[in-house]
């Protein structure tokens, strides 16, 4: 077990990919007053580590990847606001904010920020949320005025309900149904409607329409990957 520092903020870190955690370990050790007290490379893997240190007694910040194996980073994350509301959950991913950050904030995160975001903007933001506040990039700032400008239609990816968005995230990674079934705990049939509505609400026709519409918008095999 981890020895933690007296007064430092502790962090649970969640992604999937052990050189990530390490490259966020050693940005994390710039700061004497920052501390990682765990880690966790699934989805149910984070929530055991919350349940190991009773939520905000141990932890001050959980620093969550979306694309996690086992249970996806957003349901973690409502998992997190039901069972321990006051504790705080920076989401870090390499998704576009301005599809990803209003979608996670709405889900109750304080924050979201991209992985390509400077180290010193990583570390003011996990000790604004961990103080209670929230933080706000000025792309997720835009994103969010325009998502409550009056008038405003919402429009494709904007349209999709939690679920579908899973499955969307899953098709554009190349996955069948078969497989986008076994990960979400679905029956294949369930997973072959929500692709009927995902390309309704996207415009799309078939899986290769999808797929140019995902890498218009940032997604898909040739964009970034968690």
């Amino acid at each position: 077990m981890m020895t933690t520092t007296r007064g430092a903020l502790r962090v649970l870190l969640g992604d999937d990919h052990k050189i990530v955690r390490e490259g966020l370990k050693m940005v994390l050790a710039d700061d004497p007053q920052v501390q990682v007290v765990a880690e966790a490379d699934t989805g149910p893997a984070v929530l055991d580590e919350v349940q190991k240190l009773q939520g905000p007694l141990g932890i001050d910040v959980v620093l969550l990847d979306i694309a996690l194996p086992g249970m996806d980073g957003l349901d973690v994350l409502q998992v997190l606001r039901k069972s321990w509301p006051e504790l705080p959950v920076l989401m870090l991913s390499t998704y576009p904010e301005k599809q990803y950050a209003v979608r996670c904030i709405k889900l109750g995160a304080s924050g979201y920020l991209n992985k390509s975001t400077d180290p010193d903007e990583l570390l003011a933001a996990l000790h604004r949320v961990a103080a209670g506040g929230m933080h706000v990039t000025p792309a997720t700032a835009e994103a969010l005025a325009s998502l409550v400008s009056l008038g405003r239609t919402k429009t494709g990816i904007e349209l999709l309900s939690h679920r579908e968005h899973q499955v969307y995230l899953l098709l554009t990674q190349g996955r069948t149904v078969s497989e986008i079934g076994a990960q979400l705990n679905l029956a294949p049939n369930t997973v072959s409607t929500y692709r009927a509505r995902i390309l309704e609400k996207t415009g799309t026709k078939n899986d290769v329409e999808l797929a140019l519409y995902a890498q218009s918008h940032g997604h898909g095999p040739g964009a970034p990957r968690n």
